[in-house]
């Protein structure tokens, strides 16, 4: 009976590494039954450019999905509260008009501040002016560049 009792702490050291050191039995039938892994280093490339690819086509589904959420959200044309103007006082100040059914306040932006400045008595007309500014701007500088629009084609 000791002499059972003085090789248990042995057989119980031994018993875990006898675990480690067994190989897996494998016959014939389990073999043809696993399908065939190619473990070069083609099969690496190859899981690899997949793997990548698997990214980026979540990325790109990602952002489509987010446009299309945001253009399902409330529209424009909806809002009560309407930017009319910005101006930059400094690096961090601002003023900023805007409209608010048919009143529109002139704000002050400052870093963790808005100031409303001014109710205005009757709304400021804003000129559609701008929207020509661009092309306008194009073809002036086409023109310093010494290209006209008639080269093109």
């Amino acid at each position: 009976m000791s002499k059972l009792l003085g090789s248990l702490p042995g057989l119980a050291l031994a018993l875990p590494f006898s675990v480690l050191a067994a190989e897996p039995v494998t016959t014939a039938a389990t073999v043809a039954a696993a399908p065939a892994v190619s473990s070069g280093v083609a099969g690496q490339l190859t899981q690899l450019v997949f793997g990548l690819l698997l990214v980026l086509g979540l990325i790109f589904f990602l952002a489509w999905l987010l446009r299309r959420v945001q253009q399902a959200g409330p529209a424009g044309k909806g809002q009560v509260i309407e930017l009319i103007g910005s101006r930059a006082l400094g690096p961090r100040d601002r003023l900023m008009l805007v409209q608010v059914g048919n009143e529109q306040i002139l704000l002050g932006l400052s870093p963790g501040t808005i100031t409303a400045l001014h109710v205005l008595k009757e709304p400021v007309q804003v000129p559609s002016a701008t929207e020509k500014a661009t092309p306008e701007f194009a073809q002036r500088l086409l023109e310093m560049l010494g290209k006209d629009q008639k080269d093109k084609k």
